[in-house]
């Protein structure tokens, strides 16, 4: 009850937020559909219409995607980041550890290689020359789908225009 209650306060607190709408064309993602080799349940399609009707209104969106582990959550999230992509901004996924980030990154990375979408991982023990690349990239914008730990929200790190942040 009390989790209820904190949730719906932070609600109502954010409720009617001015945010920007992202309306996607969808290209990606009918893209990323056509070469999934397995067919979206029911319940990842209501997800993904759900998320994607909140992305289109011009308020700040929080939700709370809930399901098992390997219910199909990160597809769901994945397919939000490409509306987002669409629309021409930048999304990032974090992580809270780094082998989790590396996971997703080459997941997500077998999803988008079809596609021709870029991804890159950024995590705390990225040094040096690959670091300033990752971090080059996102200020420019030229880097539209990043993965990492809290490495990514760091004084150093600047997004050009960061639409949507998902967090695991």
């Amino acid at each position: 009850l009390a989790d209820q209650l904190a949730l719906s306060v932070i609600r109502q607190h954010h409720r009617g937020a001015s945010g920007r709408a992202l309306e996607g064309t969808d290209k990606l993602q009918d893209k990323l559909i056509a070469t999934l080799p397995f067919k979206l349940t029911n319940g990842q399609n209501q997800a993904i219409s759900e998320i994607s009707g909140d992305m289109k209104t011009p308020k700040r969106m929080l939700r709370l995607l809930q399901g098992d582990v390997g219910s199909g959550k990160t597809i769901v999230a994945l397919m939000a980041m490409l509306q987002a992509m669409e629309s021409g901004v930048q999304a990032a996924l974090m992580v809270p550890t780094e082998i989790l980030a590396k996971q997703h990154h080459a997941r997500l990375s077998e999803f988008l290689k079809p596609l021709g979408v870029e991804i890159d991982l950024l995590v705390g023990k990225t040094r040096g020359k690959n670091r300033q690349e990752t971090i080059n990239q996102l200020a420019d914008g030229t880097l539209k789908l990043v993965v990492g730990t809290h490495a990514l929200f760091q004084d150093d790190v600047k997004f050009q225009d960061l639409g949507l942040a998902v967090i695991d």
